[in-house]
């Protein structure tokens, strides 16, 4: 088991050994979830965008928009828009994101028409939140200041000081979702891939509430950091195939394809 969660566990039962009664945060929990279904929401602050592409060329570079999702923090689900890329498509990468010729076929709209959307949708107050979230505001060519106020990326958030090598280690975001709020057993994935934009973004929201509960509890994020860096990562998509469909995924040490990568 986890020795994050059991360190939970453990004070859990001491909990009700001592007491006799059920863990207090079970009975927070289930005593917001009756407030939560006799109130509206407040207006929310933070946001999750995650765009999915296509390859429309065989370099890393070389994608295209097909999903984009927007979440409120709250988790509610605002937009699943489906693009369908103006340029031939060389490979959907579909164990990847999901995305199949038939969703295209049947959901896809024009770039230009799904981002008109998102902007109605997207409050400028907007705070966005998300795994290297600069990179999916750049997919969509919006702009910090105008069509949201300003962004949170968790990758710098949850890195952590690897003593092992002297340096920051940076997580996947899928990593942190395992080992710290065991999302693979709690949120089975759905679909063809391993991710989209839904759920990644739902992740974003989740892991970015869990670190402002970890930051109020003093030792509580290090501990988190710490478990991070003990868990045994799993390979990526990317790493188990460099290249795809004979796309290249863009792994620096094992690029097939010789194009320039984003700093």
């Amino acid at each position: 088991m986890n020795p994050y969660f059991q360190t939970q566990q453990h004070q859990d039962q001491f909990q009700q050994q001592k007491y006799g009664q059920q863990p207090q945060h079970q009975g927070y929990q289930q005593h917001a979830q009756n407030i939560q279904q006799h109130r509206t929401p407040p207006p929310a602050t933070y946001y999750s965008i995650d765009v999915e592409a296509v390859a429309t060329g065989v370099q890393h570079n070389s994608r295209s928009v097909a999903q984009i999702s927007l979440i409120d923090e709250h988790s509610n689900v605002l937009l699943n828009l489906y693009v369908k890329p103006d340029q031939p498509i060389i490979s959907y990468l579909t164990p990847l994101n999901g995305i199949t010729p038939e969703i295209l076929d049947a959901h896809g709209m024009p770039l230009q028409q799904a981002l008109q959307i998102l902007r109605h949708a997207l409050p400028t107050h907007a705070v966005l939140v998300g795994q290297n979230i600069g990179q999916d505001v750049a997919w969509l060519g919006l702009k910090e200041g105008k069509d949201f106020s300003g962004m949170m990326d968790l990758a710098g958030m949850y890195q952590a000081y690897n003593t092992q090598f002297s340096s920051m280690s940076k997580f996947s975001q899928d990593h942190v979702a395992n080992v710290l709020l065991d999302w693979a057993h709690t949120h089975p994935a759905q679909g063809d891939g391993e991710h989209g934009a839904v759920q990644d973004a739902l992740k974003s929201i989740a892991l970015f509430h869990h670190h402002r509960a970890l930051s109020a509890t003093p030792g509580a994020l290090e501990a988190a950091k710490a478990a991070l860096l003990a868990a045994p990562t799993t390979l990526s998509f990317a790493r188990r195939f460099p290249t795809y469909e004979g796309v290249c995924m863009g792994l620096r040490r094992s690029c097939t394809c010789g194009a320039t990568f984003n700093l």
